[in-house]
């Protein structure tokens, strides 16, 4: 195969994931997805790819879907390309190179591990309802990786201690990252809510009810706003 000649190619990799995801081995595709985003973590089809394979695995395999995964193969530095933080560049400031320096790469790739524990600590905050705390563990997650389910995780936080115009904002830099988002148009339409911006809370409901016909939490909360 393709994969057997050039191990990390990302086309190849994509490619055998979405063959993975037709047949429902959704676990596999994933695995794929996440490596190919190891090798480039600008490919938005991998991005999309890992968000739909996490939402097929919590439904199939409920919220310890991770314990059952394959492992995850590392890439190694030489492989990977086009390491860069958006975040660490002034405006306007040009993308290094496909081939950055290998110490730049290692630093980056560093970088983006302590953004996933940095997020880790923040998702345990939130399940000892300490949110004040898990938003100062996914702010300093972000300006390492502008990441779109640190950015959902903290507008959840930031909706908890009502406040909504930062939750609306967070939801906003997610649908960037990712326009189709659930999480990001069903905590924006909560937050444009309190904000008694009723209009486009009731854009955002109905665009992630394209995607989702059936999702009940966001049919109840056009079903509030209809009646607000």
């Amino acid at each position: 195969s393709a994969l057997e000649l050039v191990p990390f190619g990302i086309k190849p990799l994509l490619r055998r994931a979405a063959a993975y995801e037709a047949l429902e081995r959704y676990s596999l595709a994933y695995v794929d997805y996440k490596t190919a985003l190891q090798v480039d973590c600008s490919v938005q089809a991998a991005h999309d790819g890992v968000n739909r394979m996490t939402k097929a695995l919590l439904e199939k395999d409920g919220v310890n879907w991770r314990q059952k995964l394959p492992p995850i193969p590392t890439v190694p530095v030489s492989a990977q390309t086009r390491w860069s933080i958006p975040s660490a560049q002034a405006p306007g400031a040009s993308t290094p190179p496909a081939t950055a320096p290998q110490g730049e790469r290692d630093e980056t790739a560093a970088g983006m591990e302590r953004a996933r524990m940095l997020k880790e600590e923040g998702n345990e905050f939130v399940k000892k309802g300490n949110h004040k705390k898990a938003v100062e563990k996914y702010s300093e997650s972000l300006k390492l990786n502008k990441e779109c389910a640190t950015y959902t995780n903290r507008a959840l936080c930031f909706l908890t201690l009502k406040q909504y115009k930062e939750a609306a904002q967070d939801c906003t830099e997610a649908l960037k990252l990712d326009p189709k988002n659930v999480k990001a148009l069903y905590r924006r339409a909560q937050a444009l809510k309190e904000l008694k911006d009723y209009k486009s809370s009731i854009a955002d409901i109905k665009s992630l009810l394209k995607t989702e016909p059936k999702n009940t939490a966001a049919l109840r909360l056009l079903q509030e706003l209809n009646r607000a």
